[in-house]
């Protein structure tokens, strides 16, 4: 159940049923600061000077209990509040008159409870923000975005307790400003705005924390946003029987464009294969025939001019999955995705959606959904450009306050799975559910990186592996195999990266 993600609202409603049950609301507390103050300590040296920044809100009140359980290493802390000692209330308060009767030693803390406003970072060895939570209603500004400013100014190790303030969590956004963390620990679950760029990048090593929030009031809260990890996928992935032959684990079809663009489609095969397709063909228009004879081997090789040939060819109810888009060209595209859709209702067959298939339907996302209607399973994959193309005329994910929220509108808008693509992939499924890629490297944004993803798909729609964990599964191995190739990268490298990441999985 690590792999759920939790939005603030969420989280908020797990922290009250842990506190209907008979935790107090101080115990949670007591365990996040104990959670930050265990990161602090790994970043500096004993004795260094720790500023610790706190807000009036319960991530203030982690802070509190951090500064104390630091003093009391041995560390020479100062806390900083922003607002009014006076005006704390509740397990905050709590943690604040802790901390200042805690102190007996000037030398080792200072007692006082600080302003915020004047304070500078650049005098401390290691900062902890535990200004604002995630939950942010508006843009960080005033007292609290000038020290922000300063602190990211200053280089000063940060921890940040919960996410840097500023971050949005549910969005990943920044509202105003926000200073990047060299560590961030978080509690029970991660949210959304972890995983979600920018707010990736600006958390840096992430520390998740256990603080005593049972599973099964996570699990009562029925999660619909998960980290793509393993354990989303695992258990359908695909197995070959010990009596499997080629046809039981499944025949791809990929379509390839002229002969001045076949090298796409022979990517898309190639991954398909290497994840276990049992065959896969292309369909090649007449004139490219020899240019993909060439480079094919283990992959077979059709004629395939225009819809009617491909009619023809979805004749055989072995071909039990079509992948097409890349380098077809729009007008040709779209002629055959209406092809494809009609045989795949006739015949079951999954279709996988890429580049030139989605681009034709720029602003008409509702004719490649009424196709896709038809169709028992399918993958959209489009990258950021193809999918402000597609979806122009529909506010819904045009307008969307986040990726997430985006990509959730393009899947229900299509009635498909919908893989939006980049470093922050987010896979969506049409009846809710979506999770957050957070694999990769950037040595993937490569030409032919995505046409490879997209044969991936095919490969595991192709052995019966459902839509939506087929997306994740693949984005997945994706990632995890450009991060094993690294520097140096090219789109050719991905399948060949895949034998030993399968076994893995399988093992």
């Amino acid at each position: 159940m690590m792999h759920h993600l939790l939005d603030t609202a969420a989280m908020r409603e797990a922290d009250r049923r842990t506190i209907a049950a008979g935790r107090p609301g101080i115990a949670l507390m007591e365990a996040a600061g104990a959670a930050v103050a265990e990161a602090a300590a790994g970043l500096a040296r004993h004795g260094a000077r720790v500023l610790v920044a706190c807000g009036p809100g319960n991530n203030g009140g982690d802070g509190f209990v951090a500064a104390r359980l630091l003093a009391a290493r041995g560390f020479a802390v100062s806390v900083a509040l922003l607002g009014e000692r006076a005006r704390l209330s509740g397990d905050v308060a709590t943690a604040a008159s802790a901390w200042e009767t805690r102190v007996t030693d000037p030398g080792e803390a200072d007692p006082r409870v600080l302003s915020l406003d004047g304070i500078d970072p650049d005098a401390f060895d290691l900062a902890i923000d535990a200004l604002l939570g995630a939950g942010l209603g508006r843009d960080v500004d005033g007292v609290a975005a000038a020290f922000l400013d300063r602190l990211a100014r200053t280089g000063v190790p940060v921890v940040a307790v919960d996410v840097p303030s500023g971050l949005d969590g549910d969005s990943g956004r920044v509202r105003g400003t926000a200073c990047p963390a060299t560590v961030t620990v978080t509690f029970a679950r991660r949210k959304p705005g972890h995983l979600l760029m920018p707010g990736r990048a600006l958390c840096g090593r992430l520390v998740l924390a256990d603080i005593g929030i049972p599973d099964a009031v996570i699990a009562g809260l029925a999660p619909t946003t998960f980290a793509n990890e393993e354990a989303l996928w695992h258990a359908a992935f695909p197995r070959p029987a010990l009596d499997a032959h080629k046809y039981t684990r499944g025949h791809a079809l990929v379509l390839s464009g002229p002969a001045d663009a076949t090298g796409a489609a022979r990517l898309v095969a190639r991954g398909a294969l290497r994840i276990g397709a049992g065959a896969v063909t292309i369909g090649s228009p007449r004139e490219a025939l020899g240019v993909n004879a060439a480079h094919l081997t283990a992959i077979m090789l059709r004629p395939c001019d225009d819809a009617r040939d491909l009619a023809r060819l979805l004749e055989d109810t072995r071909l039990n999955v079509v992948a097409l888009g890349p380098g077809l060209g729009r007008e040709r595209a779209r002629a055959l995705v209406e092809a494809a859709a009609g045989a795949a209702h006739a015949a079951n067959r999954a279709l996988v959606l890429d580049a030139d298939a989605l681009t034709a339907f720029a602003g008409d996302h509702e004719a490649l959904g009424s196709l896709c209607a038809r169709v028992g399973a399918a993958v959209a994959t489009p990258h950021a450009g193809e999918f402000a193309k597609l979806f122009s005329a529909c506010p819904e994910a045009r307008d969307a306050p986040c990726k997430l929220a985006a990509a959730r509108a393009g899947a229900q808008a299509l009635g498909i799975v919908l893989v939006d693509k980049g470093p922050d992939t987010v896979i969506a499924a049409p009846d809710g559910r979506a999770a957050i890629d957070a694999t990769g490297t950037p040595y993937l944004a490569t030409a032919g990186s995505g046409d490879v993803l997209a044969g991936f798909v095919a490969g595991l729609l192709a052995q019966g592996m459902p839509p939506f964990e087929a997306a994740c599964a693949a984005v997945n191995l994706h990632g995890r195999a450009g991060a094993r190739v690294g520097p140096g990268l090219i789109a050719e490298d991905l399948p060949e990266a895949l034998p030993p990441l399968l076994g893995e999985v399988l093992a």
